[in-house]
């Protein structure tokens, strides 16, 4: 298992994230994460459609709620071709929960929990927590990998304008 040192904190502290490294102009590597109703699921699934793969820690926090719930609204304006997929360790009964109180419909929320799949993929596990870092990466149509951002501090919000001005690029 391949460790990389991005420079990510958690609340001013150092993390490791484990996994492979990933840029702009890769393949997006595949992956096989857990469905709200326990269906295993994998990037091929969503074959010929641009992605935003949004990773969080957890649903279950301030940023990660806000973060998906901003997602959630932002992806009326971004029309079918957009598929908006937010992916942490939360058990997929807890993923079922919060999306149904929280009303989030327009964002797949996925979990890694049993493989650790996605954030081993992308490099974004944390090792220390067995979470994933705040990230965010946007695939094209043909399945190459077209942008991540890294969030350096998970404590804090992505930068959504950054995100949503480049996928618009693709659709």
């Amino acid at each position: 298992m391949s460790h990389h040192y991005a420079k990510v904190t958690m609340q001013g502290n150092p993390v490791t994230l484990q996994g492979d490294s990933v840029q702009p102009g890769d393949r997006a590597p595949d992956f096989e994460v857990t469905d709200n109703d326990l269906n295993p699921v994998t990037l091929a699934d969503y074959s010929g459609r641009v992605l935003i793969l949004s990773s969080v820690p957890s649903l279950d926090t301030s940023v990660c709620d806000m973060e998906t719930r901003r997602f959630n609204n932002e992806a009326a304006n971004l029309g079918e071709e957009v598929t908006i997929l937010t992916i942490s360790m939360d058990l997929p009964f807890a993923q079922k929960r919060w999306c149904g109180a929280a009303g989030v419909d327009r964002v797949i929320t996925l979990s890694d929990h049993r493989l650790a799949s996605f954030g081993q993929a992308y490099g974004v596990l944390i090792s220390e927590l067995r979470l994933l870092c705040r990230a965010i990466f946007i695939v094209d149509r043909n399945g190459v990998l077209q942008y991540m951002q890294i969030v350096p501090e998970i404590t804090q919000e992505p930068d959504y304008e950054d995100v949503l001005t480049t996928v618009r690029k693709y659709i």
